[in-house]
């Protein structure tokens, strides 16, 4: 994409609110990855499938597509600073952050507005990222209520019945 056209589209994208999140994973040697990700939705009741979108670049990628499992943690305003974090090249991300292993070992945010645990169902390979699509397996549903980002800020979902 020339220049102007890829400035344009990524103000364009900065647009259109999105929830935020932190996925998680481990690697054979039992090391924790994360990332965090606003490209997630939902992608079938039947059987429950949800895909996250991962940079091809990021140290984690590696880890991620050979992963047979892995966590979406969909995360609240309280968490904005963990999310910029998450989304450091470089960051000790995993410190005092609140994580504990589950019986996979894969790392859990104790507070966090919705978990899901997912084996991953498929890798797909798109432009600069790969979907990774997982087939959830556990959900928990926490009592906050979720962050939005909107124009590269955190936002509080207003009064919803």
């Amino acid at each position: 994409m020339a220049d102007d056209a890829s400035r344009l589209f990524r103000e364009a994208m900065a647009l259109f609110p999105s929830g935020v999140t932190i996925v998680t994973t481990t690697d054979d040697a039992g090391q924790w990855w994360g990332f965090t990700a606003s490209s997630f939705c939902s992608v079938s009741m039947d059987p429950p499938l949800v895909l996250v979108c991962l940079a091809a670049k990021a140290q984690c990628h590696p880890a991620f597509v050979a992963a047979e499992r892995f966590v979406v943690h969909v995360v609240h305003p309280e968490h904005a600073d963990l999310a910029v974090r998450f989304a450091t090249r470089g960051a000790d991300k995993f410190a005092d952050a609140g994580f504990r292993p589950d019986e996979h070992g894969l790392p859990v945010l104790d507070r966090a507005c919705v978990t899901l645990s997912c084996v991953t169902h498929a890798v797909q390979p798109a432009g600069d990222h790969s979907i990774l699509l997982g087939r959830v397996e556990r959900t928990w549903l926490g009592d906050d209520r979720p962050a939005v980002y909107f124009r590269r800020r955190f936002h509080l979902i207003g009064d919803v019945a």
